[in-house]
C-alpha cells in the first residue's frame, strides 16, 4: 500500500500558535528541512515531504497535531461520517491543485481529517527516524470507535492488549495501519478529550526526549519500553502533544 490508499494515514500537520518557533523546535529536534510558502509550512526529511504545519485560525484554538486518512473521495467520506454519529466540521474543499480536505470529529470527540490526493499524494517517507511511524486514537468509548472507523473506513480490526487494557489494531488487506485504546477515567483526566495521536519514528529515544526538553519542549510521559521498542509522549512549546518510538523491529 501507499500513502494515497484509501483508508490509510496519509498526512499529518501541526496548527500551531507559533509557526516560526515550530519550525525552530522541529527543524532542530528531527533534522528537517522547511519549504514555506507564505502560508503553509511542508516539513522535508532528505527532500522529501514528511509533515506540515500552518496557523491557528480559531481563537482559542489549542496547537495540535493532525492525522489525515487518504480517501479516494472526501465527500462520500464526509456523507459517510454524518451517517455514523460523526460531525462535519470543515465540509469537503480543494486545496489549489493538491488535493481535496474535509474535517471531522468521531462521535467520541475526536477530530480528524481526510485527504483526497491530486498532485500532494501524502507524505513520502514512513517508519524511518524523522518520519512518521504510527498513528493511534485515545477514546473513551473503544466500542463505539470501532463501529465508527470500521463503518467510515472499511478498516478491520485484531483485538490485543497493551498495559493490561485493551488495544484494536486496525488493518487493511491484513496490513496493521493505526492503533485504538480507551482513556479509562483513572489514568486520563476528565479534561484530557479523545484525540488521535502522531508517533514520530527516532533512533534514541531517551536522547530525542531530552533534546525536546533542551529546545523547550515538555516530556510529557518519560521513555518507556514496550514489546515493540521504546517509546515517550512529549510537547512542544506551544503545547503540540506527539510521541516518538525507537523501534526494535
Amino acid at each position: 500500500m501507499s500513502a494515497s490508499t484509501p483508508g490509510f494515514p496519509t498526512w499529518v500537520d501541526l496548527g500551531t500558535a507559533d509557526l516560526r518557533d515550530a519550525q525552530r523546535f522541529y527543524t532542530a529536534l528531527f533534522g528537517w528541512d522547511v519549504h514555506y510558502d507564505g502560508s503553509y509550512t511542508t516539513f522535508l526529511l532528505n527532500g522529501r515531504p514528511v509533515a506540515g504545519a500552518g496557523p491557528l485560525y480559531d481563537e482559542g484554538q489549542p496547537t495540535a497535531w493532525s492525522t489525515y486518512i487518504a480517501t479516494a473521495d472526501a465527500d462520500d467520506v464526509a456523507a459517510r461520517v454524518a451517517a455514523n454519529g460523526g460531525k462535519v466540521l470543515v465540509a469537503p474543499f480543494d486545496v489549489a491543485d493538491q488535493g481535496r480536505m474535509a474535517a471531522f470529529l468521531d462521535p467520541g470527540g475526536a477530530p480528524f481529517s481526510v485527504w483526497q490526493a491530486y498532485s500532494m499524494s501524502g507524505a513520502a517517507l514512513f517508519d524511518v527516524p524523522g518520519a512518521l511511524t504510527w498513528n493511534e486514537l485515545n477514546t473513551r468509548d473503544l466500542a463505539e470507535a470501532r463501529a465508527f472507523y470500521g463503518s467510515v473506513f472499511g478498516w478491520a480490526f485484531r483485538d490485543s492488549e497493551m498495559g493490561g487494557l485493551p488495544y484494536l489494531v486496525a488493518k487493511l488487506n491484513e496490513t496493521a495501519i493505526c492503533g485504538l485504546q480507551p482513556m479509562p477515567a483513572d489514568l486520563w483526566p476528565a479534561d484530557v478529550s479523545p484525540h488521535w495521536m502522531v508517533y514520530f519514528a527516532v533512533h534514541d529515544c531517551d536522547r530525542t526526549a531530552a533534546h525536546a526538553a533542551a529546545l523547550g519542549g515538555l516530556v510529557v510521559y518519560p521513555p518507556t519500553s514496550l514489546p515493540i521498542g521504546r517509546y515517550a509522549v512529549l510537547e512542544d512549546p506551544q503545547g503540540g502533544m506527539f510521541a516518538v518510538l525507537a523501534s526494535n523491529r
